[in-house]
């Protein structure tokens, strides 16, 4: 497995929406190996592939603590729910962090490594950082969504308390 560079801000491709992934094969699940290997290695929970410099819908998201890793292939948001305020940050802007309103609960319908369709719900934390994700996948940063900007000491202070 391989880490790959990250894209940051500004490029055209974080941006444009991806393409729908057609092909199922090793070299997809490269790709998503060597996304999981880069995000760990810059010590983020999820990470899209138009981050790497791939403008295809492939997206990771990783909560840790023994749980299963989060593949999602084309997804697409089928259900939302509540909303709340949390800081979020994105690897693509290091060291920028604010607070940014997004649904509580969240459905999804994507597939997996192997084309399978599946469902995922997620709540809070999990579901923010798929929404994150997915919006990458849209051309959508998390920059335009922001209601206040917060310093990376008031981050690390609100990490602590939680």
């Amino acid at each position: 497995m391989t880490v790959l560079k990250i894209v940051e801000h500004p490029n055209d491709i974080l941006t444009t929406p991806a393409a729908d992934v057609t092909e199922f094969n090793e070299e997809l699940g490269k790709l998503l190996d060597d996304m999981y290997e880069t995000m760990v290695a810059a010590d983020g929970i999820g990470l899209a592939a138009p981050q790497i410099g791939v403008s295809k819908r492939i997206a990771i998201v990783d909560m840790g603590e023994g749980q299963e890793v989060i593949e999602m292939i084309n997804p697409q948001v089928v259900a939302i729910g509540g909303k709340e305020v949390e800081v979020e940050g994105c690897l693509s802007f290091p060291g920028l962090y604010g607070e940014v309103e997004r649904p509580y609960y969240v459905k999804v319908e994507a597939e997996d490594r192997d084309g399978n369709l599946y469902e995922l719900e997620a709540e809070d934390y999990e579901a923010r950082a798929i929404q994150h994700e997915i919006d990458h996948l849209n051309g959508i940063l998390f920059t335009s969504k922001i209601i206040r900007y917060v310093s990376p000491e008031e981050f690390m202070e609100e990490g602590e308390e939680q």
